[in-house]
């Protein structure tokens, strides 16, 4: 597989800005003006949220943004549309994240083979089981170019976190704390143990740091550990009362790189 995620990491392997929002937020048709705001202000990938009814590993802020954008009336349907031709105009690596149900609703077959079409280059599922993936719908991704990320906690064993980077093309997620996303109350230096071992581990994919990620001191903090971050409630914060979208967009990203 030779995808956009995997030549990124090729290019830089240092503070790799991974940032993510909500297809069809703040308002529907926003999705590929964010797009392009995001590739020209400087961040190195997105991860395009797919809006769903029960997010279980998102905190309030995404949560309340999926439950806009649905209100909104965006659907897969609808953001494969507002995708079409979305490679003549931007060119850093694009994720999709959501959750199994509405991909299996859709169908995972058409699903990822439209999303090859489109020139989406990974797909982050944290409700999909491993072994699922392995013997169902690998062949799928495969087929289609697509990188399926892993996500690993705090308890992801030495022996399971082998397998997931064996299993792993693109990079491996590892989540800061044992919480949702945009928790204030949990600190990303209450983990420095934990990134150390995932640090030594031998991996051979590169790592991405996520939840919890919100300026540059936790930016910068998070890529001593890895080869870079994600950072999703607190971009959500920047864009959903903007009267600027590009300019606060730039702002943001420029703030958070330093």
């Amino acid at each position: 597989m030779n995808n956009r995620i995997i030549e990124l990491f090729k290019k830089k392997d240092k503070e790799v800005l991974n940032i993510y929002f909500t297809a069809g937020f703040p308002a529907i048709e926003d999705t590929t003006r964010i797009l392009k705001a995001l590739e020209k202000s400087g961040a190195d990938m997105v991860e395009l949220g797919i809006p769903y009814s029960d997010p279980l590993a998102d905190g309030p802020t995404i949560q309340e943004s999926g439950a806009q954008a649905l209100d909104n009336g965006m659907t897969i349907k609808k953001l494969f549309e507002q995708l079409e031709g979305i490679r003549e105009e931007v060119s850093l690596p694009i994720m999709f994240m959501g959750y199994i149900n509405p991909i299996m609703q859709y169908g995972i077959e058409n699903f990822c083979k439209k999303a090859g079409e489109l020139g989406i280059d990974g797909l982050i599922l944290p409700d999909l089981p491993f072994h699922e993936y392995n013997t169902m719908y690998k062949k799928v991704f495969e087929e289609n170019n697509i990188s399926n990320i892993f996500l690993v906690t705090p308890q992801t064993s030495e022996e399971r976190l082998k397998v997931i980077d064996e299993s792993s093309e693109g990079f491996i997620y590892v989540v800061s704390t044992n919480s949702t996303t945009g928790n204030a109350d949990k600190k990303i230096d209450d983990n420095t143990a934990y990134f150390e071992r995932i640090q030594n581990a031998n991996l051979s994919n590169p790592t991405l740091i996520g939840f919890n990620i919100k300026d540059n001191e936790t930016f910068t903090n998070a890529s001593k550990y890895s080869n870079g971050a994600i950072i999703g409630s607190a971009f959500i914060k920047a864009i959903e009362n903007s009267t600027d979208l590009e300019g606060d967009i730039d702002k943001f990203v420029k703030s958070v790189k330093g």
